[in-house]
């Protein structure tokens, strides 16, 4: 079985503490600490993707990248990259399953990214102005 939006829907609209509504062709999931992401199918795949802020609130993109190269591989199923929105970059956190996942599957995909979310915000703090864990 592939997943369709409106499964992922059914699926993670009842975990306890997340908000889950359908987008054009997402789904928006809120979880209780007010983090959002984003999760698509995208033809046998599955991406599930977080803001973590703009690349203009960076202080020094090399030092930062540099870290996050040295650092992101200790966050599980999680990846960090860039990518252009309305014109600006943002640092983005992402995840992918195959779209043929189990439910259990899907489920730690989304916690994993919140949960690794917060560890990049948290670890990157220091080379970032204006923003806020």
């Amino acid at each position: 079985m592939s997943w369709t939006l409106e499964q992922l829907h059914g699926l993670l609209a009842t975990r306890e503490g997340w908000q889950c509504t359908l987008e054009n062709d997402s789904l928006l999931i809120t979880n209780a600490d007010g983090l959002e992401a984003y999760l698509a199918v995208a033809g046998e795949q599955i991406i599930a993707e977080t803001l973590l802020f703009p690349a203009s609130q960076v202080n020094d993109a090399a030092v930062l990248n540099d870290t996050i190269l040295r650092t992101h591989q200790l966050f599980p199923l999680t990846t960090v990259g860039i990518s252009k929105i309305n014109r600006d970059d943002y640092y983005i956190a992402f995840g992918s399953l195959s779209a043929g996942s189990k439910e259990e599957s899907v489920l730690i995909e989304v916690e994993t990214l919140f949960r690794n979310t917060e560890a990049f915000l948290d670890l990157y703090q220091d080379q970032l102005q204006g923003v806020t864990i």
